[in-house]
């Protein structure tokens, strides 16, 4: 199975109304190459009002759900609640999800599971911090990562695994492709059935180029630079 290249946009706790304003309107008159995918991940505060806004030919994402339809949950929201706004994707496990909020993989597989059950995209986050490649353990921590997403998935046509080299993001570095465990974990997969895998961590619109080209790259997880008007460079990086 062969999917489109894939590019999303995390937006992350920023923006609002008359920036988002802006920055779709720039995305709606964009001539964008139509054999990309492209979702844009918006707080949950302006889901409605993204949807309402970007042109049909985008995707948006929740950045987050949680792992139940309804109850006492202060603060989070559903995957019933996504779909009520007309958004089908939501990013879960993403590293700030990870290490800030501190979310255990078995409950970022749990929410994948039910977020797949109630027909959302996933876009699965997985990756490893400095201390961890520096100690040599990356394909362990990427492995168990990714086992428990797995062991949560039955249809890999509704995944996105995003590989996020943790150390690279935020801080301007890009990992070169010799970082990237992407080859491998492309091999591990195998028997998933899902051939699509993102790489995040500080693309722009300058090493996007070279990065789409890598063979192991089926898209990006993009993060402050799909805020800018560069994300259109981005999105047009394989053409």
């Amino acid at each position: 199975m062969t999917r489109k290249f894939f590019v999303g946009g995390n937006w992350k706790m920023n923006g609002d109304k008359k920036s988002l304003g802006e920055l779709i309107q720039t995305m709606n008159g964009a001539k964008v190459d139509s054999n990309v995918d492209v979702v844009c991940g918006s707080p949950s505060i302006y889901l409605d009002f993204v949807r309402s806004k970007l042109d049909a030919k985008f995707g948006v994402a929740a950045q987050n759900c949680y792992k139940t339809a309804k109850g006492a949950f202060t603060g989070e929201i559903s995957p019933a609640m996504i779909k009520d706004c007309g958004v089908n994707w939501v990013i879960l496990g993403h590293s700030e999800r990870r290490h800030v909020f501190g979310e255990s993989d078995e409950l970022i597989g749990q929410k994948t599971a039910h977020a797949l059950e109630n027909g959302l995209g996933v876009i699965a986050c997985i990756g490893e911090k400095l201390d961890e490649r520096e100690g040599g353990i990356t394909e362990k921590v990427v492995f168990a990562q990714t086992k428990v997403i797995a062991d949560n998935v039955k249809d890999w046509s509704k995944v996105v695994l995003a590989y996020e080299p943790v150390w690279a993001i935020g801080t301007g570095k890009t990992a070169s492709p010799q970082q990237k465990v992407l080859g491998w974990l492309r091999r591990f997969t195998k028997t998933l059935l899902t051939d699509l895998f993102c790489f995040s961590g500080s693309v722009t619109g300058g090493t996007c180029k070279e990065l789409a080209a890598q063979k192991d790259v089926d898209g990006f997880l993009v993060g402050g630079a799909s805020l800018k008007p560069e994300f259109i460079d981005i999105i047009n990086a394989k053409a």
